[in-house]
C-alpha cells in the first residue's frame, strides 16, 4: 500500500519487482520468469543492487519464492485463457507486469489490476512514460481500502462482468490482513460465476518453515512491522483449505512451495531453490 500523498508504490513491491529483475541479471539461465520491466517502472537509484535486501547471495532462496510463484500464477492465467476465461483480476497488483510482458495472452483478456488509489496513480504515470500505455483491456482499478472502499463495486464499475468466469490472483497480501478479512474476501469470491479459479498465497506459521528458512523469516517480522505492515495471518494448509470450502468454494487443494520447487528449479546446477514458508491455495467455483 502506499501513501497518498506520495504517489508511489510501498516497499515491498518495488522489492519484489527488483527480486524479479535481478534473477534474469544474476542468476544463471534457464530463467524461471523473465522480467524486468518492473525494474523500469521502479527506476531505482544507481546502485540499488547494493541495498541490504538486494544482496545476490543473501536474498537468493526469498528472489526464488518470488519468480515461483510470479510463474505458477502466470502459467495458470495462460492455461485458463487457453479454456475460454476472458478477465483476469490481480488483487494488491503492486508492480505486477504481465499486462506489458505477455500482450499476446493478455490483450484476449480484459485484466483488472487492483490496489491504492496512489499506487494506480502512480503506475498509470510510469506506464505512459515508458511508452507501454493503459490499452483498453487492462483497467488499473484504484481502491482505498483504508478507508474501507468497496473493492467488488469499484471492480464491477470497472467493467468487470459477475457473470462470467474469471482467475483472480491474491499473491504477498493475505499475512497483511486479518483472518476476518481474508475470510470475507473468500466468501466474496466463492460467488464468481461457475468456472472460475482463485489462487491465493498464504504465510505458513513459524513451525511448519523448514528449518533452514527459520531464522530469515524472523528476521523480516521486525522489519515489515516497522514499516508499517506487519504481519498479521499466518494459516496452516489445512486451516487455508477449510476457510476455501467453508466460503463456498466448489474444490480447493493446496500447492506448497516445495511443489513449485520441483517443477521450476528441478533441473538447475546452481542450487537455486526458493525459501519455504509462503504456499499457495488454489480453489474453484
Amino acid at each position: 500500500m502506499a501513501d497518498e500523498q506520495s504517489e508511489v508504490p510501498d516497499g515491498t513491491a518495488v522489492r519484489v519487482a527488483l527480486w524479479r529483475a535481478m534473477h534474469v541479471q544474476v542468476d544463471s539461465p534457464p530463467h524461471v520468469i523473465e522480467d524486468e520491466i518492473g525494474l523500469q517502472l521502479a527506476a531505482p537509484e544507481e546502485g540499488w543492487r547494493r541495498r541490504p535486501d538486494m544482496d545476490p547471495r543473501g536474498t537468493s532462496p526469498f528472489r526464488a519464492a518470488i519468480v515461483a510463484r510470479a510463474r505458477f500464477i502466470e502459467d495458470l492465467v495462460v492455461e485458463q485463457a487457453g479454456h475460454g476465461v476472458a478477465q483476469y483480476v490481480v488483487l494488491g497488483a503492486g508492480l505486477d507486469t504481465f499486462a506489458q510482458r505477455r500482450p499476446d495472452i493478455a490483450a484476449r483478456l480484459r485484466v483488472f489490476e487492483i490496489d491504492q488509489p496512489a499506487t494506480q496513480a502512480w503506475k498509470r504515470q510510469r506506464l505512459i512514460e515508458l511508452g507501454y500505455g493503459i490499452p483498453d483491456w487492462l483497467r488499473l482499478v484504484p481502491v482505498d481500502f483504508e478507508a474501507g472502499g468497496d473493492w467488488w463495486r469499484q471492480l464491477s464499475d470497472a467493467g468487470f462482468d459477475p457473470g462470467r468466469p474469471a482467475v483472480v490472483v491474491c499473491a504477498g497480501v493475505t499475512m497483511y490482513l486479518t483472518k476476518d478479512a481474508n475470510a470475507a474476501t473468500l466468501r466474496r469470491l466463492a460467488g464468481l460465476s461457475p468456472g472460475s479459479t482463485l489462487a491465493m498465497t498464504f504465510m505458513l506459521p513459524t513451525d511448519l518453515v523448514d528449518d533452514a528458512d527459520r531464522p530469515a523469516l524472523e528476521a523480516t517480522k521486525p522489519q515489515a512491522q516497522a514499516a508499517g505492515t506487519p504481519f498479521i495471518s499466518f494459516y496452516t494448509p489445512q486451516e487455508m483449505l477449510a476457510l476455501a470450502r467453508d466460503a463456498g468454494f466448489k474444490d480447493a487443494h493446496h500447492v506448497p512451495g516445495a511443489a513449485l520447487a520441483a517443477r521450476y528449479f528441478a533441473e538447475r546446477s546452481d542450487g537455486l531453490r526458493p525459501s519455504s514458508g509462503e504456499d499457495l491455495l488454489v480453489a474453484t467455483t
